[in-house]
C-alpha cells in the first residue's frame, strides 16, 4: 500500500463529489481532470494546464490554433514553451503553421 503524505495538503471536495488532497490553490480536481482529458487529437498531447488554456480561449481545433501566433499562445495562463514543439508538429502534420 502506498501512503501519500498529506500533512501540508488540504482535503477538498469538487462539485462532482470527488475528494482529493491539494497543497496549491489550484481549484482543479485531479479526478475530473483525468476524466475530461481527450483520448486523441492534439489536445491529448498537452499537459492539463496547457490544454485548459487553449480550451478556455476556444481553441479546440488545429484550424483555430493556426489563427494565433506562438507569441499570443505563450501569453495564455497555463501555456509554457514546452508545449510549442508539440503544437508545431501537430499543425505541420496537416499543412498548417502558427500565424506570423
Amino acid at each position: 500500500m502506498v501512503r501519500m503524505d498529506t500533512s501540508n495538503k488540504d482535503l477538498r471536495t469538487c462539485s462532482q463529489g470527488h475528494k482529493y488532497y491539494k497543497s496549491s490553490d489550484c481549484p482543479t480536481c485531479p479526478i475530473c481532470e483525468q476524466d475530461s482529458k481527450p483520448a486523441d487529437g492534439f489536445l491529448s498531447m498537452l499537459s492539463g494546464p496547457a490544454r485548459r488554456a487553449l480550451e478556455h480561449h476556444g481553441i479546440n481545433s488545429l484550424q483555430i490554433l493556426s489563427t494565433y501566433s506562438e507569441k499570443e499562445i505563450l501569453k495564455f495562463h497555463g501555456m509554457g514553451p514546452a508545449s510549442l514543439p508539440k503544437l508545431r508538429t501537430a499543425l505541420q502534420e496537416i499543412g498548417l503553421t502558427f500565424k506570423e
